[in-house]
């Protein structure tokens, strides 16, 4: 009964430990594919807009220099593939520019930081105008902080339930054994000779809930990314191998603290309050 129970709860600890790993992986992929857009001037020559490249990427907060330059033929085709809609049969001629897309380092996901490099690139000479999806950073992180707080809530709730259901738990199962701590006392035996077997124990059954409710992690795991398309993509797996380490210590704590209470309260009462 200890071991079913503490695997069930250790289990949705470690769901929303997951949840949370999951979700910082995904914001790490929209920063990393997060691009900024650089309109040319259309009078530049080509030696010009290389001239602007080599600028753009000098810059600290470009990652990698990856600075991919888009013709404007390139970007209408693009647009048409997308729109389904040929802007050049109305109006005659192309009106879009050439342009860079730069790719930003994740730790200038910022609102504030975005709006710097934005001003920063339009200073280049030749640059027309600099574009990117306002408000998406400052968007992203306020609702990543609302998921971290609600399931930082629920897991906090969880664990003071898990504590309350496991010491109540042990102690019942500690119950018929009374009798056989007081014998020992009157024996002669010391608190840490008597406790250090159900410590023991409890550490155990903790063990065994760990790995049971880190199994059932991973068989979770493993059946969503077979169904859902992508979900690959957001797998960490050192994360997950430090989470699931965790959950096995997290239930080995519990077994060992919920023990040592319970044992604490039989090893203070009278005789009288064992019957």
């Amino acid at each position: 009964m200890i071991v079913v129970s503490l695997t069930a709860a250790l289990f949705l600890i470690g769901f929303c430990g997951l949840m949370v790993v999951q979700s910082k992986k995904l914001i790490s992929l929209v920063k990393q594919n997060l691009e900024v857009r650089v309109f040319l001037e259309k009078s530049l020559t080509k030696t010009q807009a290389d001239s602007v490249a080599v600028q753009i990427k000098a810059k600290k907060y470009v990652l990698d220099n990856l600075v991919t330059f888009v013709s404007k033929e390139q970007a209408a085709d693009e647009f048409i593939a997308d729109t389904k809609e040929d802007f050049k049969d109305f109006l005659g001629e192309n009106p879009l520019r050439d342009a860079y897309r730069v790719k930003i380092v994740e730790d200038y996901f910022e609102e504030a930081k975005l709006k710097n490099i934005k001003a920063d690139l339009g200073k280049i000479n030749g640059v027309f105008e600099v574009v990117y999806q306002e408000n998406l950073a400052d968007q992203i992180n306020k609702n990543l902080t609302k998921v971290y707080i609600i399931l930082a809530g629920f897991a906090a709730v969880l664990l003071c339930i898990i504590i309350l259901l496991m010491n109540n738990t042990i102690r019942l199962a500690l119950y018929s054994q009374r009798f056989l701590i007081r014998s020992m006392q009157l024996v002669g035996a010391t608190n840490g000779f008597i406790q250090r077997p159900f410590l023991v124990n409890g550490a155990v059954q903790g063990l065994i809930s760990g790995l049971i409710a880190s199994g059932l992690i991973v068989g979770a795991l493993q059946l969503a990314i077979n169904q859902i398309e992508g979900l690959y993509l957001l797998q960490d797996n050192l994360k997950l191998v430090v989470l699931l380490m965790a959950v096995v210590v997290l239930g080995v704590l519990i077994g060992v603290i919920s023990t040592y209470q319970s044992l604490y309260r039989y090893l203070r009462l009278t005789l009288d309050d064992l019957y």
